[in-house]
């Protein structure tokens, strides 16, 4: 079904696979043949640095949703921004229940409108759309760079290569600055066969997903897909399956392009977007991944990741087997925190689930939808727990659903319809019951995703599947079945794209800025707190240890109904942790009380008693380390944190609470150290086993010229626990560019770019 090569391959003429074996004779060579990638040429057109290994980009466009855009235009604001350079869409598909936090969200959505006006950029209002369905209709265009702050930019199957970043990246290019990396590996997904009737693009994608993303074999590189399966996939199947490569761990992708994809230009009437994109004729990719679509199977990955997957058919034969093997896997993810089991899903030998759920970037398109409706109609869902909602993913799909039919049969079978909205791929949305099942074609199934609040005792899990396989267990009243077992006529119906219901409503300011406009701030929108430069010295406590395989971005600040207080920094702060280790906060806040005594002239062994034994050891060594230039601050330890999201806030929170570095045995994503480092935190490695670590939670760690170490450029840091003695360890900083170095050393972003 799936192979990764061992070695990087050839890819001749686009169709033969040719393994590097070392001893290749072809007319080209490896480095000749490796700019042959359609990733290769885009890049190449966007670079600035003059330097194809050394990448300074500039992308075409910008998008953020209403969880994001708030904190990157402060941010942008305090750092010099007068004019959007390029267009920047700000979409409001997060928050926009404006249910939780009484007006905090809908003033959200108005200082959004207002910076619009003032900066001039694209204001979506609540319910049009979600964030990457608006980009693929109105902003995608073949060998184009997108840059989103939401992990899920994905618009490769429209010939637009894009990435999802946290905010700060966003606010660099805001500042007409460059997204600085090196020329990353380019991957070839090569996909051969058809699907089989009932198979989804979420199947595809799930398979992938599981069979690359415990290996790394994709990790921060771009995954590029070619072969002559491509062509058997229409655009909205190739778009489905596109957006999902973000839980391989990717960097960004792109797919070879042809008549489907420039349909879909004309459909949206943006015919001038198109161009064919394809691998040269001798092209090296830096591995490969086969696929034969015709052997994927319905899929399903079981709680508590997008990586933890089974075909249905699988689950259904070894039930009991496969449930205990995902209660085991639960304790890791849950920490024991509730008592959680899934055998009371198994009613007369069945799995029965109590919530399905299609919706967002990747379920709510417009053939998954008519198809769910197909395989439904005439059926129902009955009256006992079971429920179903379908989400489409934009006005323009709505409406289009509803004149087709798809609408009515949908919603006589028992379905509930709403409109456009994130709300159930992170946690708030349709949350089910304690101890509640859910199925859904969304983006992911972590810990909390569903609405779960393990310090209360509550718990239900979420399992991500193909709308189609949704819909047959909605058919089937519940129970787990896959869409190959259904007899069903898909209709296949064409789509007719609406271009009046985004003029009527959508602002789009045509790059042309208002300074006149008055931004309208609502009372938790806050500005960022002054935050220090590096200090010569530092002294770091530990406060949290996190000894998961994995920690995700949802683990470090949780979604859900947090996300009302992302435009308030020291208030989501409040939350950083909240579900992994409750006692974070006030640790880090007992800590930030030295550094504050510090920032205000005072001394900081006033106000943490316990530093000064701290202080005495490190001074029997280095007399020369006290009064100004010292610092105190926090830090965590995670074996490999930053899986997940773009959310900056997985890193700013810490700052804000006074955390100076995080310490990792490696970092999960690209976007997760860079938000460390753009929040002037130190992105640390540590190789020792982290069953074995040096140091424990509560120990002080001293780092001595820390601020000569990364402006020396320095990789290797000599640091000491402290205890009755010194005890010496070594950290690595790991590849970091002068401008990176630049903006830790000035204590963050803010700070590097008022000079």
């Amino acid at each position: 079904m799936i192979k990764l090569y061992d070695n990087g391959v050839y890819l001749l003429n686009g169709t033969e696979i040719l393994e590097d074996s070392g001893n290749v004779s072809l007319p080209v060579s490896r480095e000749e043949a490796a700019k042959n990638t359609i990733a290769y040429g885009i890049l190449d057109s966007h670079n600035t640095s003059g330097n194809m290994e050394r990448l300074q980009i500039k992308f075409d466009k910008l998008t953020s949703h209403d969880i994001t855009f708030v904190g990157i235009i402060q941010t942008a604001r305090a750092s010099g921004l007068e004019k959007f350079p390029v267009p920047y869409v700000l979409t409001n598909c997060h928050n926009s229940l404006c249910a939780v936090g009484g007006t905090i969200n809908e003033d959200d959505h108005m200082f959004g409108l207002t910076c619009a006006k003032k900066y001039g950029g694209v204001y979506v209002p609540p319910h049009q759309a979600v964030i990457h369905q608006f980009a693929r209709e109105v902003l995608a265009e073949c060998g184009k760079m997108i840059l989103g702050s939401d992990s899920h930019t994905r618009y490769g199957a429209l010939g637009t290569m894009a990435m999802g970043e946290g905010g700060p990246e966003l606010v660099k290019q805001l500042l007409n600055k460059t997204y600085d990396i090196k020329r990353p590996e380019v991957i070839g997904i090569y996909l051969d066969g058809e699907p089989a009737k009932g198979v989804g693009p979420q199947d595809v994608a799930l398979a992938i997903i599981g069979a690359t993303f415990a290996n790394g074999y994709v990790n921060n590189k771009v995954m590029e897909f070619v072969g002559p399966g491509v062509s058997k996939l229409s655009a909205d199947y190739r778009i489905g399956i596109d957006v999902m490569t973000t839980e391989t761990t990717c960097l960004s992708s792109i797919w070879k392009t042809d008549e489907k994809i420039q349909e879909f230009y004309e459909i949206h009437g943006r015919s001038e977007g198109y161009k064919e994109l394809n691998p040269g004729a001798v092209t090296y990719y830096d591995g490969m991944v086969y696929v034969n679509m015709s052997e994927i199977k319905p899929m399903i990955a079981m709680p508590f990741h997008p990586s933890n997957v089974y075909t249905i058919d699988e689950v259904n034969a070894n039930l009991a087997d496969i449930l205990h093997e995902v209660e085991k896997k639960a304790l890791i993810s849950l920490d024991g925190a509730v008592d959680y089991s899934l055998q009371s899903k198994i009613v007369n030998g069945k799995l029965y689930v109590d919530q399905g759920i299609i919706a967002g970037c990747a379920g709510g398109g417009f053939e998954n939808i008519c198809a769910a409706a197909d395989i439904i109609k005439g059926r129902n869902i009955g009256a006992d727990e079971f429920t179903f909602s379908v989400y489409p993913a934009s006005t323009p799909i709505y409406m289009e659903l509803v004149k087709n039919g798809a609408i009515a049969d949908l919603m006589e079978a028992g379905t509930v319809v709403k409109t456009a909205f994130c709300g159930p791929c992170f946690g708030a949305g349709d949350t089910p019951a304690n101890n509640a099942f859910s199925i859904r074609h969304t983006t992911r199934n972590f810990p909390n995703r569903e609405g779960s609040k393990l310090q209360n005792g509550q718990i239900s899990s979420v399992a991500l599947m193909d709308a189609r396989s949704i819909a047959a267990t909605a058919a089937n009243k519940g129970f787990l079945t896959p869409a190959t077992a259904m007899d069903v006529e898909y209709k296949g119906q064409k789509y007719h794209f609406d271009q009046n219901i985004y003029a009527n409503r959508v602002f789009d300011s045509k790059g042309v800025a208002d300074p006149s406009v008055e931004i309208k701030f609502g009372p938790n929108i806050k500005d960022w707190p002054e935050m220090s430069a590096l200090p010569q010295n530092l002294v770091l406590k530990v406060v949290s240890e996190i000894h998961d395989p994995v920690t995700t971005t949802d683990e470090l600040i949780p979604s859900g109904e947090t996300s009302s207080y992302r435009s308030n920094p020291l208030g989501l702060a409040e939350f950083a942790l909240s579900r992994k280790d409750p006692a974070y906060v006030g640790r880090a806040k007992e800590v930030q009380a030295a550094q504050k005594a510090i920032e205000a002239g005072k001394c900081p062994l006033e106000v943490l008693e316990e530093l000064k034994p701290v202080m005495a050891k490190v001074q029997e060594k280095f007399p020369q380390v006290g009064e100004g230039n010292v610092g105190v601050g926090s830090t965590i330890f995670a074996v490999k944190p930053g899986d997940g999201s773009a959310r900056e806030q997985a890193a700013s929170c810490q700052k804000v609470l006074g955390g100076w570095a995080n310490i990792a045995n490696e970092y999960a994503t690209k976007r997760y150290r860079s938000n460390l480092i753009n929040w002037g935190m130190l992105p640390l490695l540590t190789d020792a086993d982290d069953k074995a670590l040096p140091f424990k939670n509560d120990d002080y760690i001293f780092i001595p010229d820390v601020r000569n170490a990364v402006e020396e450029k320095a990789d290797v840091i000599k640091a000491y626990v402290v205890g009755d003695e010194l005890k010496e360890v070594e950290f690595r900083l790991g590849d970091l560019t002068d401008a990176e170095r630049e903006i830790i050393l000035k204590g963050c972003l803010i700070n590097y770019y008022r000079g």
